[in-house]
């Protein structure tokens, strides 16, 4: 997969409810749900960097949000972050883009994939509560807008319970155009590092190859070293990088 695809795959696996391409970059908002949903994409090159960044800050000061960029890390993005240091953005959550081929996985991680991990084309309250608890930004208006936006592409949730029988871990596998996007990734607090992610993560990949996916993505902060460790035991290697570039609040005028 190239870059470019990837990008589209990761907006249609996890698209805002309002959006709007303007000359090649595309406005995306979900009230504040998730940086990824409320950033625009730059996905085609601007001809003037500054005036689309002024339009952007429009589009999104009329919607009471912060203007944040998706920048992706190649050749195409040098003018733009240019601009954007110029102008004293942020850089944030530096992530990193991983990619995998489709097939069975070995036999050495088969023979220890639990049977008893929930799969589901839904996402249960069970489920959603979990993620939520771990990844979640807001109450029941906002866990809303992201249950909208995960029923937004077919998808398959995988559920793991304790030994007590309460949900320990979570994961969803975006279906896209034969392609899986592992994303929700969460690990309830008590229950980290002890195999629950990497039973989850084996029962997407498994339900991903049952269903012909061709190759698989993720995407992963640089800095969770723990999880990069898993992925790449399942085989994931890095494929790009992104991050966000956020405008830093103007301060207002004060005294007299």
């Amino acid at each position: 997969m190239s870059l470019t695809s990837i990008e589209e795959l990761m907006d249609r696996a996890w698209p805002a409810p309002h959006r709007e391409d303007a000359g090649g970059w595309v406005m995306r908002a979900a009230g504040g749900v998730t940086q990824r949903a409320n950033s625009v994409w730059p996905r085609e090159q601007a001809s003037d960097h500054e005036s689309a960044v002024r339009a952007a800050t429009q589009w999104y000061r009329s919607r009471r949000l912060p203007l944040i960029l998706q920048v992706f890390d190649d050749e195409r993005s040098a003018g733009l972050n240019a601009v954007l240091d110029a102008q004293r953005f942020t850089r944030q959550s530096e992530t990193l883009i991983m990619v995998r081929r489709g097939g069975i996985l070995p036999a050495t991680r088969l023979g220890d994939l639990s049977t008893d991990v929930e799969i589901s084309e839904e996402a249960s309250e069970e489920w959603l509560r979990l993620w939520w608890s771990v990844d979640g930004r807001g109450g029941d208006a906002e866990l809303e807008i992201a249950r909208s936006i995960l029923s937004s592409c077919p998808s398959v949730h995988a559920l793991v319970r304790d030994d007590d029988g309460a949900p320990a871990a979570v994961g969803r596998l975006a279906l896209v155009d034969g392609k899986g996007g592992i994303y929700c990734m969460a690990t309830k607090a008590g229950h980290r590092r002890s195999g629950f992610g990497q039973r989850v993560l084996d029962a997407l990949l498994t339900a991903g190859s049952h269903r012909a996916v061709s190759e698989f993505w993720l995407l992963v902060m640089a800095s969770n070293t723990g999880a990069r460790a898993l992925y790449e035991g399942a085989g994931f290697a890095e494929h790009g990088r992104y991050l966000y570039r956020q405008a830093r609040p103007q301060r207002a005028l004060s005294g007299c």
